[in-house]
């Protein structure tokens, strides 16, 4: 099937590929399936790239390539929704809100975007984790001084 994309235009993807968000996403309840873009050339960034509106696109990132200590607890109520049987089921995502100059782009850690990876089913998890920002900055900050 083909799709508008914010970032590529028109592009052809796979129904297999699309993510089932039953509840959207904060601000877009709407907007229910999704598909994971690559960026061409960087391997760490992709694109959350709503399949029915262009311009509903989300850069995202595994931010354990950022942050190693990054923790939560899924609840039950979440792992039901998204049919999770095992910690290999879990794929990880922040939303970025990238800046200029690139390096005081932050991220969201205090809602991460939860995906089964085998059932392809999503949910934007909100943590209440009170040590994480939806505002984290990717790269650690350098103090002048």
């Amino acid at each position: 099937m083909n799709i508008q994309t914010k970032y590529f235009g028109e592009i052809k993807i796979n129904e297999e590929q699309m993510i089932t968000f039953s509840q959207g996403l904060p601000g877009f309840h709407d907007q229910k399936e999704f598909v994971l873009l690559d960026l061409p050339d960087n391997p760490l960034f992709q694109i959350l790239q709503s399949v029915t509106e262009e311009y509903v696109a989300f850069i995202v990132v595994n931010p354990y390539h950022f942050r190693k200590d990054y923790e939560f607890d899924l609840d039950d109520s979440l792992l039901d929704l998204l049919q999770i049987e095992s910690e290999k089921d879990v794929a990880v995502f922040s939303i970025l809100s990238l800046k200029d100059p690139f390096e005081t782009s932050t991220m969201n850690l205090q809602a991460p975007v939860i995906i089964n990876a085998h059932k392809k089913l999503g949910k934007q998890y909100i943590t209440n984790n009170k040590d994480c920002s939806t505002k984290e900055f990717i790269f650690t900050p350098v103090k002048e001084g």
